[in-house]
């Protein structure tokens, strides 16, 4: 009995040791998943329709779950991407349906145009680049598009804030686009898990 009493602090102690060799190897793993190597990518590409815009930007903030990243990094993230998707099926594939006037009901599913708008995101160095395309009408003027309050449609009441919300939200913005085939936005965001280092080449 006294034998048995003598051996189960050394068990316990023993067990104790085990879990925390086992914590630490986990801590480890997350911290290389978490780290400044770490590298994923990930492609959508789905209809130009009004309804795809609420999962476009709920599949990218999945995307980026795992890094934990704030309530506030996640919403410029959404908002961004929100609207780089409401451009392409707005402008540049004029489907409206869904983005009618407040208050009026319009189908949120319907093709005038049919195109595909294409989502890619690459997590590097705790980095999130995005890049939203599409082959729709293109854009005659970037610079002035980009500009404030500018807007196309304004018989739809949007506002015009599109990529001045994407430039403020996100750390780095480029938008390049040629009429008649496509534009295609990139975008840049720094999440709390690594250095934000530009370099130039």
């Amino acid at each position: 009995m006294i034998a048995e009493m003598k051996e189960k602090p050394e068990v316990k102690e023993k067990s104790e040791v085990k879990e925390k060799a086992e914590m630490e190897k986990q801590k480890g793993s997350q911290e290389v998943w978490r780290g400044a190597d770490m590298r994923n990518e990930m492609e959508l590409t789905f209809d130009a329709v009004s309804n795809n815009e609420s999962f476009a930007r709920v599949a990218v903030a999945a995307f980026v779950s795992h890094l934990n990243p704030t309530l506030e990094e996640l919403a410029d993230i959404k908002t961004a991407v929100s609207e780089a998707v409401t451009n392409s099926i707005i402008h540049g594939y004029e489907n409206l349906y869904g983005y009618g006037r407040h208050g009026e009901v319009r189908p949120s599913y319907e093709i005038v145009h049919p195109g595909k708008v294409r989502i890619r995101c690459l997590l590097e160095k705790g980095i999130l680049h995005i890049e939203v395309t599409d082959k729709g009408k293109g854009i005659s003027d970037i610079e002035r598009a980009m500009e404030p309050l500018f807007t196309t449609k304004p018989e739809l009441e949007r506002s015009g804030m599109g990529f001045a919300f994407m430039e403020a939200f996100m750390d780095d913005l480029e938008v390049s686009s040629v009429p008649g085939q496509g534009t295609c936005v990139r975008m840049k965001k720094k999440l709390g898990t690594g250095e934000w280092i530009d370099r130039e080449d």
